[in-house]
């Protein structure tokens, strides 16, 4: 069955994590991608990556014959991977919390990856994972998340290079206190 919305497409568990494998600006086979997620079956990531180059999400870049097969590289589009304003009013909290629990399981892979590498050490290696409370307007908040936009817009344009390494940054805000209710009319 067709993913039915692009948070129904990106928010499965595999497809996340296809794409957070690719995020970056990588370009990578359907076997270099089955090597960063070595859990995963074969036909299960195929089947995925499929249903994510069919919708748009997956671009191939090139293609190469391979022992009577294409092997495809592919590269993610950034732009098809957004849940728009209207989408996300339309889910209901289920929804929500299926969504909130894929991308929770996809980061906890990310930081399995990275901790089953060796000796982590997450001062030496800029890694971290921090919470604070902030008291903030709506103005204020509206105000924070352009300036991070901002920020986060000009260091993704940083390509591969000299001295650089790919690093994840995700980020998760979320109201301490429910919302403040309207006064009965």
């Amino acid at each position: 069955m067709a993913p039915s919305s692009i948070a129904d497409l990106i928010l499965h568990p595999v497809r996340l994590r296809i794409i957070q494998a690719l995020l970056g600006g990588r370009q990578l086979t359907t076997a270099e991608i089955a090597a960063e997620l070595p859990d995963v079956a074969a036909a299960t990531l195929y089947r995925h990556v499929g249903t994510l180059a069919k919708a748009g999400v997956l671009t191939v870049v090139h293609e190469r014959p391979v022992r009577g097969t294409t092997e495809r590289t592919y590269r993610l589009d950034l732009a098809r991977t957004t849940v728009d304003d209207g989408e996300l009013a339309g889910m209901s909290p289920e929804d929500h919390r299926r969504a909130f629990t894929a991308f929770i399981a996809g980061l906890l892979q990310t930081f399995d990856r990275y901790a089953a590498h060796g000796n982590p050490d997450l001062a030496r290696d800029g890694a971290g994972y921090r919470q604070t409370a902030l008291w903030l307007t709506d103005g204020e908040l509206a105000e924070l998340a352009s300036g991070l936009r901002d920020v986060v817009r000009a260091a993704e344009a940083n390509g591969p290079g000299q001295g650089r390494r790919r690093r994840i940054f995700s980020t998760v805000l979320i109201p301490a206190d429910p919302p403040e209710q309207a006064p009965p009319a």
